[in-house]
């Protein structure tokens, strides 16, 4: 599956120095890489063989990051329609036994269950794109099908839950 291209302006921010944080490590890792390759065998050399292997961690990062950060588009302005549910919103949601979740979608480079953050490409927040407050949507989860309610949709700062 695809992955959306959208970002939060925090989420693209946070990957360009992420990015820039690798290169950083990168450098000292291959510092430390070339004086454990000075020191002879490198086939039982621990320090040499975890050094590669932290090298070859942070190229693969790397490389991802250049790849998508690229494809990535910025969304930082307040949809046309507020009342219904669109990238970036704060959404609470209510399910047939009135349990209330309250999260946030943004792009799926970004999207962190501590936060209350979920990916635009999950299955709830697909069936919540578009949607206005009092609708009710169905999701299919993985034991059952899922019945939701949305009783609030907002528009604010990325840290902002309450």
């Amino acid at each position: 599956m695809a992955r959306s291209p959208h970002i939060t302006r925090e989420g693209f921010e946070a990957l360009k120095a992420e990015e820039q944080t690798l290169w950083e490590k990168r450098r000292r890792v291959v510092r430390h890489l070339s004086a454990a390759a000075a020191e002879g065998d490198r086939s039982e050399n621990a320090e040499y063989i975890y050094r590669k292997k932290q090298l070859r961690e942070i190229d693969r990062r790397i490389r991802y990051l250049q790849r998508r950060i690229p494809e990535l588009k910025v969304v930082d302005r307040l949809p046309d329609d507020p009342e219904r549910v669109f990238f970036g919103a704060w959404v609470e949601i209510c399910d047939e036994q009135g349990e209330r979740q309250c999260f946030r979608i943004v792009g799926a480079d970004e999207f962190d269950p501590a936060r209350y953050w979920i990916s635009v490409d999950s299955p709830i927040a697909r069936a919540l794109l578009g949607r206005a407050l009092n609708e009710e949507i169905r999701v299919e989860l993985p034991d059952r099908i899922g019945r939701f309610e949305i009783l609030d949709i907002q528009y604010r700062g990325e840290n902002d839950r309450d």
